[in-house]
């Protein structure tokens, strides 16, 4: 996943991300890349604990150069598309899991992203929220055609995706469709 996110460059070979050669980019060019083209919703959010559901979504655009104005509109959509529109103000130890994990989703996608990274998006959840969750990943690849990468050691996360690829001990073991009995959507 490092590789994929542009947070680490490979030790052997080339990596490139829409195109672009990431392998001689420097750190600057890196958090460009990064902040153009990925949405990361990582496993334990990494919301800031003092910042609003706003603010935290905000913040990838601070980056773009947007005004505030643009920034707080473009945040506002996202927050509204996951359902959170009556939690700006509410700070993340205000918010249940479930609801964390949508803002770091309306997070990632707040800056329009071709590529969404998802590591264990569900591992915090009870099922109930996870299966929310899933079903909206999902939709954001089926309406919006983003593209949605998801780290899971649980095969029942594994069966809302179309493709699978497992990895065992460093090696891919498996490359393909997931079978359509298998897959949960």
């Amino acid at each position: 996943m490092n590789i994929i996110g542009a947070l680490d460059t490979p030790s052997d070979g080339k990596y490139y991300l829409y195109g672009n050669d990431t392998t001689n980019m420097d750190a600057d060019e890196l958090a460009i890349a990064r902040n153009v083209y990925i949405g990361f919703v990582f496993q334990n959010f990494n919301l800031l604990a003092r910042r609003t559901v706003l603010d935290n979504v905000m913040l990838p655009l601070m980056y773009r150069g947007l005004s505030i104005n643009e920034r707080i509109d473009r945040a506002m959509d996202h927050i509204e598309q996951v359902g959170l529109g009556k939690f700006i103000n509410y700070l993340p130890s205000q918010l249940s899991g479930g609801m964390r994990q949508r803002v770091a989703i309306a997070r990632a996608l707040a800056g329009s992203p071709k590529l969404i990274l998802a590591d264990e998006p569900t591992g915090n959840l009870d099922s109930k929220m996870g299966n929310e969750i899933l079903k909206m990943l999902s939709d954001l690849n089926k309406k919006q055609g983003i593209t949605i990468v998801m780290i899971t050691h649980e095969f029942d996360i594994a069966r809302y995706t179309n493709r699978l690829i497992h990895i065992r001990d460093g090696i891919i073991s498996y490359d393909g469709k997931m079978p359509r009995h298998e897959r949960a959507l």
